[in-house]
């Protein structure tokens, strides 16, 4: 399971231009689902959304996690992070997991961080979505639960 997360001060995700969701200040998580994932990587990728200090204390110092400010989480598929671009010009997308078995993990996850106490959004899963962001920083980070 791959999340590459951005720190935001606000974002949106739209669907034939409807917007169906939104939050301020908190963290963008594109997810990817590959072939063998299961609940330990959900797990492994929901604790580091949640947990990872990249928010600045009074010092300036990276200190605080999205739940230590009360921030917001939106989630979006994004199965192009599973692409292997090693080899040729056309991504292979070989390891991206199944459509119905990934769709499953997509909304555990997002029912998983909502256990956390946060407002957590999110995307339409293999929807074609318009995201707006203003990244805070910019401050990116890639998960992946493998590594």
């Amino acid at each position: 399971m791959k999340a590459l997360i951005q720190r935001v001060a606000k974002a949106s995700v739209e669907v034939q231009e409807k917007t169906i969701g939104q939050i301020d200040r908190g963290i963008l998580v594109f997810l990817a689902l590959e072939k063998g994932d299961g609940q330990k990587d959900l797990e492994f990728i929901s604790r580091k959304i949640v947990n990872l200090r990249i928010f600045y204390d009074e010092q300036g110092k990276m200190n605080h996690s999205v739940k230590d400010i009360s921030g917001e989480i939106l989630v979006v598929s994004q199965f192009t992070l599973a692409a292997d671009c090693r080899k040729g010009n056309r991504p292979s997308f070989d390891s991206a997991e199944e459509p119905s078995r990934a769709k499953a993990l997509y909304h555990s996850t997002v029912e998983r961080l909502k256990t956390e106490g946060l407002r957590v959004s999110h995307g339409e899963f293999a929807a074609d979505m318009q995201v707006f962001l203003i990244n805070d920083g910019p401050v990116t980070f890639l998960l992946d639960s493998r590594i």
